[in-house]
């Protein structure tokens, strides 16, 4: 079975992204725009990993990390932080937080990809779910986008 991945991201466009680049390596993805809704999602989804924006509209994702470390429940599940904050000390204070990495925007997909597979191992190489080179070809190059900031 998949390991599961849930992306609080309020930004549609990084939402698709994230959820196209997990599912392609072979991640199972849910998503909420809504960090109000995330304690629910993961009592009833149980992932293995939550990507959390810190920049959230209603509530901050340094809040929504804070009631998921503080929950019996959920405190073991991994959180990494996925933020537009990169100024000196912002790390720090994430990681005191409660989140176990750190990925300021943009971020580079072979990197969003390693620190996805630092939580969870596995997941498909990106031949497996690309077309196959032709026989004596140099492998395909990682795609060439980047996760933006707001």
């Amino acid at each position: 079975m998949p390991k599961t991945v849930m992306i609080v991201e309020d930004n549609e466009l990084n939402m698709k992204l994230f959820h196209d680049l997990l599912e392609a390596y072979g991640y199972r993805t849910i998503g909420t725009p809504d960090g109000f809704k995330v304690l629910d999602l993961a009592r009833k989804h149980r992932p293995d990993l939550i990507l959390m924006d810190i920049q959230l509209p209603e509530v901050s994702g340094h809040e929504v990390t804070k009631w998921l470390k503080e929950d019996p429940e959920l405190q073991a599940i991994p959180v990494v932080a996925v933020t537009a904050f990169a100024m000196k000390g912002d790390e720090e204070r994430i990681r005191e937080g409660g989140c176990e990495a750190y990925l300021p925007k943009p971020i580079p997909v072979s990197e969003f990809i390693e620190t996805v597979r630092r939580f969870l191992g596995g997941g498909l190489s990106r031949l497996a779910v690309s077309q196959p080179a032709p026989v004596g070809a140099a492998a395909p190059s990682p795609p060439r986008y980047r996760i933006r900031r707001r």
